[in-house]
Formats: structure tokens, sequence, C-alpha cells
């Protein structure tokens, strides 16, 4: 068919340009949930401080809650291809005319969006660890940081790791909108593919299965990546070093849920 050979053709002329565009793609999506990722720990434990029973610190804490709230609600608010713009030449606007370059640019972009939606899953993960566990760390004399890096960020990580793998998937396609500022990723390749052919069709066909392939791809990995967090289907229960008939072996299955 006239259609596969359409294809055929372009993708031997232009497979280069658009496996870099794809390479940039995958490069900004990743560093970006990773930096997001912090950011949203570190914004998750800040809102989930308990207010001090000074008054000065208690004002101090209000504020800065009220600063991240205001963070989080703006960027899961507006569109990342409006905050590309606002960040990109707002930028470029202060400075006098000096633009960032552009793959920090996007770097950026898509971290602080990624963080503030991460901001509030840590925050929900963290509010469903059980109280006793804090009540418990607090008993020994750890101080809220303490806890939240030694007994609860690493059930939290457990936890919210479908929620994160799901963020960089999302990531992955929402770099397409980077072609706003001149980001040259998978979309931006396509376009100048498309332009140059005439082929818009067969190329964003082409465009299409790979961003399929990327997001499929990372998709099992995290699902792998999942599986081998949960460990063995059975486990071992020791309820006394010394007597081997107290030693109860369960499958996950039987385990009593939280």
């Amino acid at each position: 068919m006239a259609f596969f050979s359409e294809v055929k053709k372009i993708w031997l002329a232009y497979y280069p340009q658009l496996f870099m565009g794809m390479g940039n793609t995958l490069l900004i999506a990743l560093v970006s949930t990773v930096i997001g990722l912090l950011i949203g720990i570190l914004v998750g434990i800040v809102r989930t401080i308990p207010l001090s029973r000074k008054p000065l610190l208690r004002w101090v804490q209000r504020v800065i809650n009220f600063l991240l709230s205001a963070y989080i609600e703006i960027f899961r608010g507006t569109p990342m291809m409006v905050q590309a713009m606002v960040i990109f030449w707002g930028y470029a606007f202060l400075s006098g005319g000096t633009t960032l370059p552009l793959l920090p640019s996007a770097i950026l972009i898509v971290s602080v969006n990624t963080g503030a939606y991460i901001a509030e899953i840590v925050r929900g993960g963290i509010i469903s660890v059980d109280t006793g566990q804090y009540e418990g760390a607090e008993s020994i004399g750890m101080s809220h940081f303490q806890i939240m890096f030694h007994v609860v960020i690493p059930q939290v990580m457990r936890n919210i790791l479908p929620a994160v793998s799901n963020e960089f998937i999302i990531n992955i396609k929402d770099t397409s909108v980077l072609s706003v500022i001149g980001v040259v990723e998978l979309f931006t390749q396509a376009k100048n593919v498309a332009k140059g052919t005439f082929a818009i069709f067969e190329t964003y066909a082409i465009v299409c299965v790979m961003y399929f392939v990327m997001t499929f791809s990372v998709s099992l990995l995290l699902r792998l990546v999942e599986r081998l967090l949960e460990g063995k289907s059975t486990y071992t229960i020791c309820g006394s070093q010394s007597d081997s008939a107290s030693m109860i072996r369960i499958t996950k299955e039987d385990a009593p849920n939280d």
C-alpha cells in the first residue's frame, strides 16, 4: 500500500532526528520526575509538620503552608503549556531579553509541575501511615524529620510508587507541549519532518507508535520494579527462636490488612 510505502520512506530518511527527539523526551521526563519527586517529598514533609505552640513559629508555619498550598494549586490548576510560556518568557522579560537554555528550561518547567502533583500524593501517603508509629517514634526522642526519613517515608515511597510511575508516563506525553518554547523533543522533530515532507498523517502515525513504545515499555519496567518491592509471595513469622513449632509460614493473602 502507498501508506506503508510512504511511512517506510519517511522512517528511513528521518529516523536519526526522530530518535534524537525521543532521547530528549525520555531525558526530560526522567530527570523531571526525579526532581519533582524530591520536591514533592520535601513539600509533603513540611506541610505535615505539627503546628508549633510558640506564636511566632506557628505564624511562620502558617505562612509557609499558605505559600506551598498556593504553589500546588496554581501548578495543578493551570495547563503546563501556559506554565512553559510564563516561566520561559517571564524570565526573558525580567532579564531584559535573555532567555534560559532550552533543555534546562524544559526540565525546570516539568519538574515544578510534577512536584505540585507529587506533593499531594506524598502528603496523602504520610497521612495514611498509622499514628501509632508517630507516637512510638516520638516516645524514643525522634524529631519530626527523623520520623519522616527513618519511619514514614520508606513506607510512603512503596505505597506511592504506582502514582509516581503514572506521573512519569504522563511526563513522557506532556513534554510535547514544550514545543511552544522551541524545545527539540519528539513532537518538535515530528513537526519539522511533517513540514519537510508534507506527509502529515504518515509522520504523526510514526510518532504515535514511538510514544506508545516509550510509555508501554516504561509501564512494564515500573510494574516489574513494583513486584520486586513486594518481596516473596510467602514469608515466615518467627514467634520463638527456640521453638520451631512457632514458625508460621503464611502467604500474602493470609496476612491481616492494616
